[in-house]
């Protein structure tokens, strides 16, 4: 049994990791079961992206004629729009390669699972046979997989989610009719994905709203919005059994406030109903590692599981499933265990993320709802598309049922708690806002006060007092909306050699 410094089970955020503790001279062990590079890069936040964006210009060109642009109706390639998602998805194998030839690293393509704490059993393909490898250290980033609901009749009639529709049951072209089990983040942006795309889309969805994890005004604004480019969205509406009948598939579904039923046919059915914890498949049980009701690994502040050698980072610990939060864990994991320094504990009061649906969705912190429920009190700012010349030079004015807004919520001592924006280039809107609330310091100069002291004196002040004010710290401590144009301008900062005296 071969025994290593540390291992990370997982190859999206857990490369992080790995680099970090090849640098260190530690001998380190990779485990991935399937392809590299994680959720995120074969079937997440980056492939999607590449069909979102093609979505937003057929959007857009309905639209040129309020500016005095008439574009007509847009063609879509599909096998085109296809070819550069997958080139994307490609992207992986040389991926795997680089990792195979990356000196100081043994890779295992294998299924694991926990043999004891320190211990894991790998499971290769036929012929090979099974083996055990050991740690010092584990780090489990073995993420999450969709979640399929118990819906009678659902396996049998088939059905596809986002692991098989980035993988063999690719359309060859949009369907006709497609039904979207799921109204959250990756059940919208497919909803204007295939709407755009010229699909009959449906969105059966078992809470009061869409997008339930927004402000209550957004998720009505997106739902109108919805109904407006010709989607049907059901709210309310309990899926009750699937099935096949004259060769195409039908989906039962119950108003639940009504009690009426109703038979949809479709072309294809998506399960969009969130996420469930891979740790099951790790037996991570036989580790004694602690596990809420739903499986999620829980972890402390400093991404410690209830076995302090073994830790968690990325969408299994439950906490946010984002790859930029996935990225931040890693990165402080990385300093926590092989910097030498002060450990620091992870902060999730700004987390940010964008929904790429249509109209775009960013947010960030406390809604207001939240923030009340906490007991905070609260100012909200309100502003719309329309009251500045940005906006109205996009065609927005204050009649349209599209003008989209942002809304701040403020607490006490003009602190941000929240800011979330609905409309074009949502993402880019709000994620200034994450940097100020990781700003850290706030500038005292009340005493005396600043018309009482020379100028010098004040600047001197600020420059002691707000060590973050400023600087790019705030910038570089933020997690950054991936994949969006945010990071173009945040990790222009990795390239500086901080090291280099100027």
């Amino acid at each position: 049994m071969k025994q290593y410094d540390i291992i990370v089970i997982g190859s999206g955020a857990g490369l992080i990791v790995m680099e970090s503790a090849i640098a260190m001279g530690l001998s380190v062990a990779i485990v991935e079961r399937s392809k590299f590079g994680g959720t995120c890069l074969n079937r997440g936040c980056i492939p999607s992206k590449m069909l979102v964006y093609p979505a937003d210009m057929i959007r857009e060109a309905a639209l040129a004629h309020r500016v005095g642009v008439h574009l007509g109706t847009p063609a879509a390639d599909w096998d085109v729009i296809a070819q550069r998602m997958w080139a994307q998805i490609h992207h992986s194998e040389q991926l795997a390669q680089n990792l195979r030839d990356f000196p100081g690293v043994d890779v295992y393509e294998a299924n694991a699972e926990f043999a004891d704490p320190h211990t894991l059993r790998l499971t290769f393909p036929a012929p090979q046979a099974d083996a055990l490898i050991a740690a010092k250290r584990i780090v489990v980033a073995a993420g999450a997989r969709s979640f399929v609901p118990p819906i009678p009749g659902l396996a049998e009639t088939g059905y596809i989610t986002s692991e098989t529709f980035f993988g063999a049951l690719f359309p060859k072209a949009p369907w006709k009719r497609l039904i979207i089990i799921g109204g959250g983040a990756i059940g919208a942006e497919f909803a204007h994905i295939f709407s755009a795309f010229g699909s009959k889309v449906t969105v059966v969805e078992m809470r009061q709203r869409l997008i339930a994890t927004e402000e209550e005004e957004i998720s009505h604004f997106v739902e109108k919005q919805f109904v407006h480019n010709g989607i049907e969205v059901l709210t309310n509406h309990k899926t009750l059994s699937a099935s096949k009948q004259n060769g195409e598939k039908v989906l039962l579904v119950q108003d639940t406030a009504t009690g009426q039923t109703r038979s949809i046919p479709t072309d294809e059915i998506f399960i969009a109903s969130g996420v469930r914890s891979n740790s099951d498949q790790l037996h991570c049980e036989v580790a004694g590692i602690a596990m809420d009701d739903k499986g999620w690994i829980i972890t402390n502040e400093y991404l410690e599981t209830s076995q302090d050698h073994i830790f968690a980072i990325g969408d299994i610990n439950g906490l946010y499933q984002f790859r930029h939060k996935a990225n931040y864990e890693a990165g402080l994991l990385s300093h926590n265990l092989f910097s030498g320094g002060e450990k620091r504990a992870a902060c999730y009061n700004a987390v940010p993320w964008a929904i790429f649906t249509w109209p775009q969705v960013g947010h960030v912190g406390l809604t207001e709802q939240e923030a009340k429920q906490q007991g905070l009190k609260v100012r909200t700012a309100v502003n719309y598309y329309s009251n500045v010349v940005a906006g109205i030079a996009m065609g927005f004015s204050q009649q349209d049922e599209d003008n989209g807004f942002v809304k701040i919520i403020i607490g006490e001592d003009k602190r941000i708690l929240g800011a979330h924006v609905v409309g074009p280039h949502a993402a880019v809107l709000v994620q200034p806002f994450v940097y100020l609330m990781n700003a850290g310091l706030s500038c005292d100069l009340a005493q005396p006060p600043a018309a009482e002291r020379p100028l010098q004196r004040e600047r001197r002040l600020i420059r002691r007092n707000c060590i973050s004010t400023g600087t790019v710290m705030p910038i570089m401590n933020s997690m950054v909306i991936h994949p969006s144009f945010n990071e173009l301008t945040a990790w222009a900062l990795e390239n500086v050699d901080w090291n280099d005296e100027q």
